[in-house]
């Protein structure tokens, strides 16, 4: 698969002063969640602030994180009690967080099971990509033209976060390619596009780290990037709708193959 780093609604921060120690999870052979020892919060590299967020958020993002690397595979159940009592939080931000995840297509919810996550498949691979590849191109080639030195600080930001991230931190990848992406298309100042490219760019993150696995992706990835930023801030539209095209239809095709051969 090519470069398909696909890319997170930014969070609320707050600056602060006194960190606070993290929570992490992770899962055992049985598919349920275990609670390693306290990592420290780090600081937000777009802002350069040390940040908190709530309880629930907190929750979310060490979930997802489970998720989105496959450590709590398809299928997998996640029930609330034993979550919370393993996090040492009441129910009520885990239920709020394992809502939000079921928003985000991440998770279902059965009567009488709980929370579940959402299996991968071919399928729902096919219906991502092809939505991004209705929207996504001509919306950044739209928003390149319209794009001001403001944007383009901002898509470079964003490109060398991925850039930072990419070998070392699949979950922060798959975070920072979706804001690489969706900062393609912001500048367009369509409210609605931009939510859709944001919302399915989300959905795609798993896919962009089972896409990520063989070895030379993130090279690949790299540079389609770059071509990508290159096209954007030479307000080259035609140039970044073709490019745009070609690196989301390329990944579509390596997960097919992905898929074919499991």
């Amino acid at each position: 698969m090519t470069g398909g780093l696909e890319g997170r609604s930014p969070a609320t921060t707050t600056q602060v002063h006194n960190s606070k120690p993290d929570l992490s999870i992770v899962a055992d052979d049985t598919g349920s969640v275990a609670m390693p020892e306290p990592a420290p919060r780090g600081i937000d590299e777009g802002s350069g602030m040390i940040v908190v967020r709530t309880l629930s958020e907190r929750v979310f993002e060490i979930v997802r994180e489970q998720i989105v690397t496959g450590k709590l595979g398809n299928d997998a159940p996640i029930r609330q009690d034993a979550l919370a009592a393993k996090l040492g939080v009441s129910k009520i931000p885990v239920r709020e967080a394992l809502a939000r995840l079921e928003q985000e297509g991440l998770l279902t919810s059965q009567a009488n099971r709980g929370f579940c996550v959402q299996p991968m498949s071919a399928a729902q691979a096919e219906e991502i990509y092809a939505l991004r590849l209705a929207i996504e191109p001509a919306a950044a080639a739209y928003a390149s033209s319209r794009a001001d030195a403001r944007a383009h600080a901002a898509a470079i930001a964003a490109f060398e976060r991925l850039d930072r991230a990419a070998g070392n931190n699949l979950p922060q990848v798959a975070v920072c390619n979706r804001d690489f992406h969706v900062a393609l298309v912001r500048p367009g100042e369509r409210l609605l596009t931009t939510q859709m490219v944001e919302r399915l760019s989300i959905l795609a993150e798993r896919y962009v780290v089972a896409h990520l696995a063989p070895a030379g992706r993130d090279t690949r990835a790299h540079l389609e990037h770059r071509a990508l930023l290159d096209a954007f801030l030479a307000r080259d539209g035609v140039a970044l709708e073709a490019l745009l095209s070609a690196h989301i239809g390329a990944t579509l095709d390596d997960l097919r193959e992905q898929f074919s051969a499991t």
